[in-house]
């Protein structure tokens, strides 16, 4: 295991400059992005385009507009909106690259046409804001609940958004499906449930030499010790944990990446239900 952070300066903001001006009007109010500090400046994360920041909008708005009729998130002001949701989607983005490029030797480290799957999206988080952010790449998200797939169908429709696939089913079903099981190059998970469950729902899913990208608070160490052995036995080990720092009111945050070293074996993820009620 090894603690890394998204820079070079340490325990700065490592987070990715949003946009490329320091002001813009998004949705309904002006606010303010900008780089914190040189660290943020000089990030290999490419800066939002104009087109990009308008996606970004749109989605805000749609979920703003659509969280009034359903749980989407408890978070209903525009600002938090952009530093809870928005930029700590962008925030996996640094560590994830690193990652996929120091440990990808079929695709020679190339970044591009990535398969990524959003496992528990939810809202479309990180999931449609990694799909602004990195148009090359091959975007699904998973979520379970049949309305917040309606509203990501709706989100994906409004953003213009082509390298993005809905899929509203279990992680479990999905995970023993033919066309899904070891399929993508990174499974990426954001508050959905601890180490040992995720792990369930995202390695089966995940192919040989790929990765598996958990955000998580500033103190996970509990929840990667508990989930070692769920971990080996699924086929993985810690590859990396990072240090990213939020703008949001929580502050610190980590990312937590593993490996797949081997393949899951076939009776994982068990049946719909079981990972959550009975943890590896």
């Amino acid at each position: 295991m090894s603690l890394c952070c998204c820079s070079g300066a340490s325990r700065r903001l490592l987070l990715p400059r949003l946009f490329l001006g320091q002001q813009h009007q998004v949705g309904r109010s002006l606010l303010q992005f900008r780089a914190t500090s040189s660290a943020a400046a000089s990030s290999s994360a490419t800066p939002l385009s104009p087109a990009q920041q308008r996606q970004v909008t749109l989605y805000v708005d749609a979920l703003l507009d659509w969280n009034q009729r359903m749980n989407l998130t408890a978070v209903t002001d525009e600002a938090e909106v952009m530093t809870r949701h928005v930029e700590d989607s962008l925030a996996v983005l640094p560590p994830l690259e690193r990652a996929y490029r120091a440990q990808s030797t079929s695709h020679g480290g190339d970044m591009g046409g990535i398969s990524l799957i959003d496992v528990g999206s939810g809202a479309g988080l990180p999931g449609l804001i990694l799909a602004v952010a990195r148009p090359s790449w091959k975007i699904t998200l998973l979520e379970s609940m049949r309305k917040r797939c309606t509203f990501l169908e709706h989100a994906v429709e409004v953003m213009e958004l082509s390298n993005v696939d809905v899929l509203c089913d279990r992680a479990e079903n999905v995970g023993q499906s033919h066309d899904f099981r070891e399929a993508f190059d990174v499974a990426a998970a954001r508050a959905v449930a601890e180490l040992k469950i995720l792990a369930e729902y995202c390695l089966p899913l995940v192919r040989v030499g790929g990765l598996f990208i958990a955000a998580k608070g500033h103190d996970p160490h509990d929840e990667i010790r508990n989930a070692k052995a769920a971990v080996h036995t699924l086929g993985a080990s810690m590859l990396d944990l990072c240090t990213v720092e939020s703008m949001g009111p929580h502050g610190q945050r980590t990312a937590v990446v593993y490996l797949k070293e081997r393949g899951t074996p076939r009776r994982y993820p068990r049946h719909p239900g079981t990972p959550s009620k009975t943890p590896l």
